[in-house]
């Protein structure tokens, strides 16, 4: 069966399928409606958190009892769980996968900020999400 996702819904479908069982989050346009999509799993214990350092703590902590989990938040709150990110490159039994969304050309922000750099800084795997590229379709040329 087919489906039309936005790239949120797509993301909380992922986890999902992937095991995620542990999702918390800090809302804030554009990565709200993940939370919101992974929530309506009943097999995924979901909350949102007082701020992105707890959210972070939360995931870390069910990361560490073996659990996968998903933590997301807006790209403005991410300087807050930096102290708890660097900890998660420690032993752990479980995964985690953050989500910071970013917001360019400030939509909905109040800055810009390119988290790519954290993940550097961090030594953990970074996935960048990127438009498809258009199919190249086959155009006849003029003979000559």
């Amino acid at each position: 069966m087919r489906e039309i996702l936005s790239g949120n819904e797509a993301i909380a479908r992922g986890a999902w399928e992937a095991g995620v069982r542990l999702a918390a989050g800090y809302p804030g346009t554009p990565s709200t409606e993940i939370l919101e999509v992974i929530a309506r799993q009943k097999d995924v214990y979901s909350e949102w958190s007082p701020n992105e350092k707890v959210a972070m703590e939360v995931g870390l902590g069910a990361a560490m009892a073996g659990a996968r989990a998903l933590v997301c938040m807006k790209h403005v709150g991410s300087p807050g769980r930096g102290p708890a990110l660097h900890r998660l490159v420690h032993r752990h039994q479980g995964g985690l996968v953050l989500v910071t969304a970013d917001d360019p050309a400030m939509h909905s922000s109040q800055n810009e900020q390119d988290n790519r750099n954290y993940a550097k800084f961090a030594k953990v795997p970074l996935i960048e999400p990127a438009t498809a590229p258009k199919p190249r379709t086959s155009s006849s040329s003029p003979s000559r």
